[in-house]
């Protein structure tokens, strides 16, 4: 066994949990846990869908949180792991809250400056026709959800309804988000640097569930087609969006190229996927790290936020 950077540390995983991700997040977890153990470290699994697992987290000297969606990735963890005095990877409690919120978050980078596509907060009282002849074709989106779960366009004020209605049922808050033309990038944030940029091609219509985690046919191009002046500009725009929403320690940034060249902020991760799907690891690789140098770069980067020694 290899006496890594991990080598004897107890430490935990967060997977599973209830949300709707769960099945990715076991993955995500698992896929950590694994290189983590193979590095010599003790590795406590820790999945909140079991009985008394907060008791569990007493046990290690830091937390890997690979909970995926609401009550992972919106604060809700992180405010406990803050209360246990337990040092954990990734953003913190108001980061993390802020982010699972789309609409939040949006309003974060239109206060700024940063240019994010037009949206409309719906509500079963909305004036879909109005809605539609504002915005034109959109994307309906929960507002408090991950990896596109409810999400469907709608380019009609009938298609508009009933996927709200679709929508609705992965939370209350449901938002109508312009349509860009243009191909999806996305950028990975470690530290104080940004990994190159990936360029997202999918088979259907947008990057949905399906395209994440079970379609073949969706290509990931890293480094992605930029020149060196665009790669640039985009890993900057990235990484002024992170910072506007308090971001720390590693997430990733999507966004949309319109047709006239400019970049649209879709959204951050915050608790990226890190399957063998996954686009963090790819991006990483890509760079010259390993899955073990991505963890250590997580592991030092979230001591250091917390103001924590190793």
């Amino acid at each position: 066994m290899s006496r890594g950077p991990f080598s004897g540390k107890t430490l935990a995983v967060m997977l599973g949990g209830t949300a709707a991700e769960r099945s990715i997040s076991l993955q995500s977890g698992e896929n950590v846990a694994r290189a983590l153990e193979q590095d010599g470290a003790n590795v406590l699994r820790v999945d909140p869908a079991e009985k008394d697992w907060p008791e569990r987290l007493k046990e290690a000297s830091f937390v890997f949180n690979l909970l995926h969606g609401p009550g992972g990735e919106d604060g809700t963890v992180q405010g406990l792991f803050e209360l246990m005095k337990l040092p954990y990877s990734g953003c913190g409690l108001m980061a993390s809250a802020l982010t699972m919120d789309k609409i939040r978050t949006k309003w974060v980078w239109q206060g700024v400056g940063l240019a994010t596509p037009a949206f409309e907060v719906l509500e079963k009282n909305t004036d879909w026709q109005a809605v539609i002849e504002a915005l034109g074709t959109v994307f309906v989106k929960p507002a408090l959800e991950g990896s596109s779960l409810g999400m469907s366009k709608a380019t009609s004020a009938s298609e508009l309804e009933a996927s709200f209605l679709q929508a609705s049922r992965y939370g209350t808050e449901v938002m109508a988000e312009q349509f860009i033309p243009g191909a999806e990038y996305t950028v990975a944030i470690l530290g104080d640097k940004t990994l190159p940029s990936i360029r997202i091609d999918v088979p259907g219509e947008f990057y949905d569930f399906d395209a994440k985690y079970r379609s073949e046919e969706t290509c990931f191009t890293c480094p992605s087609d930029l020149t060196t002046d665009e790669e640039a500009a985009l890993s900057a725009l990235a990484r002024a969006a992170f910072d506007a929403v308090r971001g720390e320690v590693w997430g990733r940034v999507d966004v949309m190229r319109d047709p006239a060249g400019g970049w649209q902020l879709l959204e951050v991760n915050t608790v990226p996927g890190m399957t063998s799907h996954s686009l963090v690891p790819l991006a990483a690789k890509v760079a010259g790290l390993s899955l073990l140098d991505l963890l250590s770069d997580i592991y030092e980067h979230s001591l250091e936020v917390r103001h924590v020694e190793a």
